[in-house]
């Protein structure tokens, strides 16, 4: 953690709902004027597309079906903590972009599956925020959770994360609900043992229930809508936590614990906006009177 450059770090699946989280996030730093350096968890993994197609199978043949992107292994973890504490000390720091498609390739002019070239990130970003699997670890070999001011975990109850995912694999990726399902089924070991361990290190988890059956999440037809989900926002600390304001602000909202708040699916975005707001502004403050920086 670093008062002279601040990091946000939103951890959560493949799947859950961080990119929804990400676009919030850009909305308050366009409105309030701060100057964001964006990574993605995608750019740190270790292998290529053919690589890690090549390592899954030497895995398999050694007796492990459960090596996957969500495994610490298959990720540049000692890499991204290196930009983490880069950041937090100068504000540099390099990233590179993992290209998924044929849009993305003629963006970077990378093959679809590979990585492109390191670089440095823009001089003079306010904060970094990073976006994807692994942004709070803590393992023998890093510690990321110490190196960020404030995680955020985007966690949907597991029935309703596979339905997204495999929505979004078949509709976006073109993967059969077989491979998805394969997909689902390899990261589970990886899931309990890689990432969940992270949401106890988290600030705020967002955590969406549907209220529509998801019982078997392998023949859903379509994915809950926010009006068919509830919201559960659990603060590791709620002490400054405005919580009388919050249920006030947001209509049909209630403390379920003295550390949690249910809200409608709906008002997701506006009760991220309520909290983090301040949160950022905050931490922008903060930094720049560490920096000496009179704005």
């Amino acid at each position: 953690m670093s008062k002279n450059y601040p990091i946000i770090s939103v951890t959560g699946s493949s799947g859950a709902g961080t990119t929804t989280v990400k676009a919030t996030f850009e909305q308050i730093f366009r409105r309030e004027g701060i100057t964001a350096s964006m990574i993605e968890g995608d750019a740190f993994h270790r292998y290529n597309r053919a690589e890690m197609r090549e390592e899954m199978e030497a895995h398999k043949a050694a007796g492990n079906d459960t090596f996957s992107h969500f495994s610490y292994e298959a990720n540049a973890l000692d890499k991204l903590e290196e930009v983490f504490r880069s950041f937090g000390e100068t504000g540099t720091g390099k990233t590179r972009t993992y290209v998924h498609d044929e849009a993305e390739a003629e963006t970077y002019g990378t093959p679809p599956g590979q990585f492109t070239d390191w670089r440095d990130l823009e001089p003079g970003a306010d904060l970094l925020f990073y976006e994807g699997l692994h942004g709070a670890v803590v393992n023998e070999d890093v510690n990321l959770s110490v190196l960020a001011d404030l995680k955020i975990g985007v966690v949907p109850v597991i029935n309703l994360e596979w339905i997204q995912k495999i929505h979004r694999d078949r509709s976006s990726r073109g993967y059969s609900t077989e491979a998805v399902t394969d997909t689902i089924l390899r990261r589970m070991h990886a899931y309990v043992h890689c990432i969940c361990p992270q949401f106890t290190e988290t600030d705020v988890n967002f955590q969406r229930v549907p209220v529509v059956d998801t019982s078997n999440p392998f023949i859903s037809r379509w994915i809950p809508t926010p009006d068919e989900s509830l919201v559960v926002i659990r603060f590791k600390n709620p002490r400054g936590i405005d919580f009388p304001y919050l249920t006030s602000m947001i209509q049909n909202s209630w403390m379920s614990r003295a550390n949690s708040i249910v809200i409608p699916g709906s008002k997701m975005d506006l009760a991220m906006q309520l909290i983090f707001t301040p949160m950022v502004i905050r931490l922008i403050q903060e930094s720049r009177r560490a920096r000496g920086d009179r704005r």
